[in-house]
């Protein structure tokens, strides 16, 4: 039987069930989500420990042998705890995960006592045959033993690291609703149960649901997530009810790989739950999450997310309108949520929940870092180092990986970021001769841009080593290019974003969200906000220049919304993620006369390459870059 609060106390709950009050157990979860492979501190992370609108304060956060220490910690005085985690532990990762296909994450997870993970998205990036090795163990297929692969704990110590097969995730993946299209079966365990003592000498029972993004197959390599069908979140927590209660599980977690975002308080406040904007209800606060809590039976006790790198502590209205905790615990390693749960000991119902985000402070002396992780992390450190400390290029400058703002009188933002230029104006560089492809337009998803190109001590000019351009784009696409027509440039423009009944010429549009793509030097569009599904497009524009910047040609593709010559030709470059339909752009399945590439990683380091001594460092100011490359309309 759920209460209809969460935290009644003993008097009421007598009344409300008409029983003896119970003696009850705390059990302390701890959670993070969206590690990616963050095996050291992925630099300062700021927030208002004085609540919404109150001074940031920045610190060196994160690292996974601080990580370890926090749990550690947190565990100090809760004999009946559980780690667990929302997903996305692995893939888009920094180089000294990444390399080593992220065996080290997996090591060092192990020994932090991890014992839950609901599957993300990004743990699909290679497909379903090597998630399920970071669950088994063993060495990468094709992989040299002793060079990327099978490296790991026991070459700790040794002057030269020795083979070592990969012992796989001690932690349970956990995936209710991603099942095998062949075997009917769940590719993961859809739930977990683990018991705690009580102080009786009886125990109670904790259900763990874990949930993977449902929309996986739009932002994931086709390849990835062949032969696996993904169903939806509500649908498939809720059938799984009755089989937890038919084991004597009444106190029920759900791990999401799918968050929100708070209103006008914003991401760095992490202990709170804004559902406003302006002063206004913002119904768009926390969505889809919350859409989702609404959904869940009443039989769910707490919601641990992920998938938005958002930092909140939330209680979200369910089905019959009972608000239960929500949490998320921001991304990379930087910060933790303990959630104590107060579980009636005859019942087995949760009767309170008390939860807290903590920012993990690598500065806080109070906490002491684990020194196995570390030696772990030191080892990878070491084998990557020459290849991640060569320097690539200088900048003048941070180049960000944030949309730069819209022109007034349109607000938000464009779409287009900095750090998604350069790696476009990379990929145009290296297919453009006629031996590589012939391009003459180059685009890059907006999600593949995963980091600003920055000096983390914020000096320049800072000379860029490949290790930071690889955290900016750590996915290891190959290049592919291809003819696109007008009308299919136009059509692909159309599907950066959501278009509910919308058809272009080249097929439905499918996008689920916002996804303006980051073009190439001399390719310029304009979007409204406000225009109808398959209309937003206004103008496009292709511009080439000679070595000196002067204009060659000027080409207007679109003019006031229609496509002037629909039929000409352009080569178009793209990364083999987009070239295959991820992200819902679905038009580069029918590019014509394809001509694969080179990695895209490597395409970049080549064109930073002339950025460098005895050259002029890159600046993201330049004028020759020609941005904005987007425009928003209202």
């Amino acid at each position: 039987m759920k209460l209809n609060s969460i935290a009644l106390g003993c008097a009421l709950a007598v009344a409300s069930i008409g029983a003896a009050c119970a003696a009850t157990t705390t059990v302390r979860l701890i959670s993070f989500n969206d590690f990616h492979g963050n095996l050291q501190s992925p630099g300062n992370f700021s927030i208002q420990p004085g609540g919404s609108g109150t001074a940031l304060v920045s610190k060196a956060s994160g690292g996974v042998d601080y990580l370890a220490g926090y749990v550690n910690s947190l565990k100090s005085g809760y004999p009946n705890n559980a780690v667990v985690s929302a997903g996305d532990l692995t893939g888009a990762s920094p180089l000294i995960s990444g390399a080593f296909h992220d065996e080290g994450s997996v090591e060092v997870l192990n020994r932090l006592g991890l014992e839950f993970n609901a599957v993300g998205n990004h743990e699909f990036d290679y497909g379903k045959t090597e998630i399920l090795r970071k669950q088994n163990g063993g060495c990468y297929p094709g992989g040299v033993v002793g060079q990327d692969t099978c490296m790991g704990a026991a070459s700790v110590g040794t002057p030269v690291p020795v083979p070592y097969p990969f012992e796989g995730a001690k932690y349970k993946y956990l995936s209710a609703n991603v099942v095998d299209s062949l075997s009917g079966k769940t590719l993961f365990p859809a739930y977990a149960i683990k018991s705690f003592k009580t102080s009786t000498g009886g125990s109670v029972r904790v259900g763990f649901i874990g949930m993977t993004l449902k929309d996986t197959p739009t932002i994931v390599t086709p390849s990835g997530v062949a032969g696996l069908n993904f169903k939806g979140e509500i649908q498939t927590v809720n059938a799984l009810i009755p089989a937890l209660r038919a084991r004597g599980v009444e106190s029920i977690v759900v791990l999401v790989h799918q968050g929100g975002f708070q209103g006008s308080t914003g991401p760095n406040y992490i202990n709170d739950c804004s559902l406003v904007s302006g002063g206004a209800a913002d119904s768009t606060a926390m969505q889809p999450l919350r859409d989702i809590i609404k959904g869940l039976d009443n039989a769910v006790d707490v919601v641990v997310s992920g998938h938005t790198h958002t930092g909140y502590t939330c209680m979200l209205p369910n089905s019959v309108g009972r608000s239960i905790p929500v949490t998320q615990a921001g991304n990379y390693g930087r910060v933790l949520t303990n959630i104590d749960l107060s579980i009636d000991n005859v019942s087995g119902d949760v009767t309170n929940a008390i939860y807290h985000n903590t920012v993990v402070d690598r500065t806080n002396v109070a906490i002491t870092p684990d020194a196995t992780i570390k030696s772990i992390v030191d080892a990878y450190n070491t084998n990557i180092s020459p290849v991640a400390n060569q320097v690539v290029a200088t900048i003048t400058g941070k180049i960000a990986n944030a949309e730069m703002p819209a022109v007034s009188p349109a607000t938000g933002t464009t779409g287009e970021k900095p750090a998604g230029d350069l790696i476009a104006d990379s990929m145009l560089a290296a297919t453009s001769p006629t031996a590589f492809g012939g391009a003459q337009i180059a685009f890059t998803n907006n999600g593949g841009v995963r980091a600003d190109y920055v000096n983390k001590a914020a000096t320049y000019p800072y000379d860029l080593t490949y290790g930071d351009a690889f955290t900016v784009q750590p996915f290891g696409n190959n290049m592919v290019t291809m003819t696109l027509t007008a009308q299919q440039l136009k059509d692909v423009l159309e599907m950066q974003f959501p278009g509910s009944s919308c058809v272009t010429s080249s097929g439905v549009n499918n996008q689920i969200a916002t996804r303006v793509m980051q073009p190439s030097n001399g390719f310029y569009f304009s979007w409204s906000e406000a225009g109808a599904n398959c209309a937003k497009v206004k103008d496009v524009i292709f511009t080439t220049y000679d070595s000196s910047g002067t204009i060659l040609n000027t080409d207007q593709i679109v003019s006031a919304g229609i496509v002037v010559n629909p039929g000409k030709a352009y080569r178009v470059t793209v990364n083999s993620f987009m070239a295959t339909g991820g992200d819902n752009f679905s038009v580069f399945n029918f590019g014509t006369n394809r001509i694969g590439g080179a990695q895209d990683i490597d395409a970049t380091a080549a064109y930073l390459a002339q950025f460098k001594a005895p050259n002029a460092p890159y600046d993201p100011l330049a004028t020759n870059l020609h941005k904005p490359r987007v425009n928003k309309l209202q």
